[in-house]
């Protein structure tokens, strides 16, 4: 999709192994900044970093978090909405920027079950394991590109013709 992801995973993974080997748990990144993006429509990776370092000094901060504290959970809640709905469009907007074609089944069939595993957040539970509805919804969209995908180009294979049959059919 874009030459950058490898960079971004690799990023992830260096993330991950500097709080592991601080003790800390695993970071992931959100998609909440797509939303962010989009709205102020500003890309630049310096502000970002810049706005890390901010939350990141202000959350050694009681007295910052104790404001937070007092913001009522109906306004965090409205700001949710609007975020995760600007996420939702962001990946719409990339489904019509390159041209998804929602008319083929697997398409349509691959969309349509990863949004309500992801919007109804399916969990799914092994032993002691369990995912919960993003990542069902990751999990559901490769496994389905991957066999749906699998099975449109056994569809769409063109026909091999042997020498003889392509010389006969040219004269």
């Amino acid at each position: 999709l874009d030459p950058y992801m490898g960079r971004a995973f690799v990023g992830d993974g260096l993330a991950t192994l500097l709080s592991a080997s601080a003790g800390g748990t695993g970071v992931t990144t959100y998609a909440e900044n797509i939303g962010v993006m989009a709205v102020t429509k500003i890309y630049s990776t310096l502000i970002f970093v810049a706005a890390a370092i901010v939350a990141i000094v202000l959350g050694f901060s009681p007295k910052f978090g104790a404001l937070i504290h007092t913001i009522p959970g109906p306004v965090l809640g409205g700001a949710s909405i609007v975020v995760f709905g600007l996420i939702a469009v962001a990946g719409a907007r990339i489904w019509v920027q390159n041209q998804v074609d929602l008319g083929l089944n697997g398409n349509l069939i691959m969309v349509a079950v990863t949004l309500v595993l992801g919007a109804g957040n399916f969990t799914l539970s092994l032993g002691g394991f369990s995912m919960g509805g993003i990542g069902t919804a990751t999990f559901g969209a490769i496994l389905l590109n991957a066999f749906l995908s699998r099975s449109q180009q056994v569809k769409t294979q063109p026909e091999i013709k042997t020498g003889t049959e392509a010389a006969l059919k040219d004269h």
